[in-house]
C-alpha cells in the first residue's frame, strides 16, 4: 500500500504540476468530506490525517470547548475536555481520533469529486500567483484559437486573452504561431484567473529593449520616453547614466543586429531610436529625426515649440500624414509647429512675402526727367535691398515707401512742360524723320539661266591635270591599302598631257601624229 499511495500520489502532483504537500492535502480534505457523508459521522467535525511515508489515515473528530453545551456532536465542557487534556481552556479544539470504517460507495464518489475541485482549486491558485507576479512583462505564448474578434493565446499552464482593441491593425495571428506578448492585466473570478495580453502596448517595446539590450537590463542605459503607433512607426528617446557610452549605439548594436530582432518580433515595424537631452530644445530636434531642424524657439508657459527647418525637409519632418510630427510630440510632451525657413522669415517680419518691391512703392506720373531717374533709381535699391536683406543692416519697408514719395515731391530744376506739347513734338520728329530706303535690285529671268562656258579654237578638258596646278614634288605616290603603286599611272598621265601642249604649240591636235611622205 505505502508503494502504490507514494506513486499515485507522485504521479497525480506531476501530471498537474503541483507539490505533493497540496496534493497530500487535498486528499486528506476530500477524505474528510467521505466521512461527514457517513451516518456513524454525521454532523461532526472531522479531520484526516494521511501518513505519505506509511500510508496510515488516521479521523479525528473535532470538538470545541464551551461553558454550556448546545450541540453535542461538536461541543463539550471544559471539564470534559479537561480528562484529555490537562490544560484545556474555553474556545480550545480538542481532537479526539476516531475509529475507521470503511465508507461506502456514494461517499467514495464524493471524496473523488472533492479531490478533482481542490486540484482544480489548487492549479488555479497557483496560476494567479505566477502571473500576478508577473504583470507587465513580456511572456511567449501560442496563437490557440478565434473565438469572435479576440484571440486565444496558450501560455503552457493557461490561456490568456488578446482583445481587438490590443491586437495591432497590421498583423494577422495564425493558429499555432509563437508571439511575445505583453501582460496587461491579470484578474481572478470563479472560472479562474483572466489574463489580458496585448501586442500594441508601447511596454511591449521597452521590455524587449531590455531583453536584446543589456546595457538597459544592467541600468547603464535609461529608456527615458516611448512614443508608438503600433505596426507602423516608433521613437525611443535613450539617455546613457555612464559617461563614455553611446546609448543609441548600444540599442542600435553591431550592423544593427539588435534593433534588427526587435523589428522583427514586431513585425516589421519601424523605430527611430534617438538621444535624450536636458535642454528641451536639443530633444525636440533630436525628436524630429531624420529631418534636421535649424531652430527652435519655445514657449515655456504654453509648452509650444516652434522648429524652423530648411525647405527641402519640410515634409520630412511632418512625415506622411504627419506621423513624424506626431510622434515627436508625444515622445517630448511638446506642442511642436513646424515651419520652413521662408515661413519662418515671413513670421518674423510680421507681413506678406516680398514678391516685389517695386510694386508696393508705386509713385504718382512724373512732371520732369530727371525726379523720374530719382525715383526709378530708388525703386531699384529697394528692390536690391528686399530681395537680398542684408544680414546687419536691413531698411525696413515704410522708411522705402517715405523715401519715394520724397524723392517723387521735389520741385524739379528743369520748367515744366505740359503733356499736350510734349505729344505733339513727338509727332513732329516722326513726320519729319527721311526714311532711309534700300534700292531693290530687280530680279529678271536671267538671273535663273546657268551660261555654258565653251572652248574656241582650243582643246576640250579632259584631265583634271589640264587645270590643276602641279604638286611641288615630283615622285611616284605611296600604295594603297593593297600595296600596289600608283606612281607609273600617274607618269603616264603627265606625259600625255605634256605631248598635247607641245601638239598645240606645233599647230597639230593634240593626239595626232605627223605623217611621213
Amino acid at each position: 500500500m505505502k508503494s502504490d499511495f507514494l506513486i499515485a500520489l507522485t504521479q497525480l502532483a506531476a501530471e498537474r504540476s503541483l507539490p505533493k504537500e497540496m496534493v497530500l492535502s487535498a486528499i486528506e480534505a476530500a477524505l474528510a468530506s467521505a466521512y461527514k457523508k457517513d451516518n456513524v459521522a454525521a454532523g461532526q467535525n472531522i479531520a484526516v490525517r494521511l501518513n505519505p511515508a506509511t500510508g496510515d489515515i488516521r479521523v479525528f473528530v473535532l470538538m470545541k470547548v464551551v461553558e454550556s453545551v448546545e450541540d453535542d456532536r461538536k461541543e463539550m465542557t471544559l471539564a470534559e475536555a479537561r480528562k484529555q487534556k490537562r490544560d484545556a481552556a474555553i474556545d480550545d479544539i480538542i481532537e479526539t481520533e476516531s475509529n475507521l470504517h470503511m465508507a461506502g460507495r456514494i461517499a467514495a464518489q464524493t471524496a473523488k469529486q472533492v479531490v478533482m475541485q481542490r486540484l482544480r482549486e489548487a492549479e488555479r491558485e497557483l496560476v494567479f500567483a505566477e502571473y500576478a507576479s508577473r504583470a507587465d512583462d513580456v511572456v511567449t505564448g501560442t496563437i490557440q484559437r478565434t473565438e469572435g474578434r479576440d484571440t486565444i493565446v496558450d501560455l503552457g499552464k493557461t490561456e490568456a486573452v488578446l482583445p481587438e482593441r490590443e491586437q495591432v491593425p497590421t498583423e494577422r495571428y495564425r493558429p499555432g504561431q509563437k508571439v511575445k506578448v505583453y501582460i496587461v492585466e491579470v484578474d481572478k473570478n470563479a472560472r479562474g484567473p483572466q489574463i489580458m495580453v496585448s501586442r500594441s502596448h508601447r511596454n511591449l517595446l521597452r521590455r524587449l529593449f531590455e531583453i536584446e539590450v543589456p546595457e538597459i537590463s544592467k541600468g547603464i542605459v535609461e529608456i527615458k520616453a516611448i512614443a508608438r503607433e503600433a505596426g507602423s512607426r516608433s521613437k525611443v528617446a535613450v539617455w546613457a547614466r555612464q559617461e563614455g557610452v553611446d546609448a543609441v549605439g548600444s540599442c542600435v548594436g553591431l550592423r544593427g543586429i539588435r534593433i534588427q530582432n526587435i523589428v522583427n518580433e514586431l513585425m516589421g515595424e519601424k523605430i527611430d531610436v534617438v538621444q535624450w537631452h536636458r535642454d528641451f530644445g536639443v530633444f525636440i530636434a533630436s525628436a524630429l529625426n531624420p529631418a534636421q531642424a535649424i531652430h527652435v524657439e519655445l514657449n515655456e508657459a504654453e509648452k509650444v515649440a516652434t522648429v524652423v527647418v530648411q525647405e527641402k525637409m519640410l515634409s520630412l519632418a511632418i512625415g506622411r500624414d504627419g506621423q513624424n510630427a506626431r510622434l515627436a510630440a508625444k515622445l517630448t510632451g511638446w506642442k511642436i509647429d513646424i515651419l520652413s525657413s521662408t515661413e519662418a522669415e515671413v513670421v518674423r517680419r510680421g507681413r506678406p512675402a516680398p514678391v516685389a518691391a517695386a510694386a508696393v512703392v508705386a509713385p504718382a506720373p512724373l512732371q520732369a526727367p530727371v525726379a523720374a531717374t530719382k525715383v526709378a533709381a530708388t525703386i531699384a535699391a529697394a528692390a536690391r535691398t528686399q530681395a537680398v536683406p542684408a544680414a546687419s543692416q536691413r531698411v525696413p519697408e515704410k522708411e522705402l515707401v517715405a523715401a519715394g514719395a520724397k524723392i517723387a515731391a521735389e520741385p524739379s530744376p528743369l520748367p515744366k512742360v505740359p503733356e499736350e506739347e510734349l505729344a505733339e513734338l513727338a509727332i513732329q520728329e516722326a513726320q519729319q524723320a527721311p526714311e532711309e530706303e534700300e534700292e531693290a535690285i530687280p530680279i529678271t529671268e536671267d538671273v535663273w539661266k546657268v551660261p555654258i562656258l565653251t572652248l574656241v579654237g582650243g582643246p576640250q578638258i579632259r584631265f583634271a591635270e589640264d587645270i590643276m596646278p602641279g604638286r611641288g614634288r615630283e615622285g611616284p605616290r605611296r600604295g594603297g591599302r593593297r600595296g600596289r603603286n600608283d606612281g607609273e599611272e600617274t607618269g603616264k598621265v603627265r606625259r600625255a598631257a605634256e605631248r598635247r601642249r607641245k601638239g598645240e604649240a606645233g599647230g597639230q591636235p593634240a593626239g595626232d601624229q605627223p605623217v611621213e611622205e
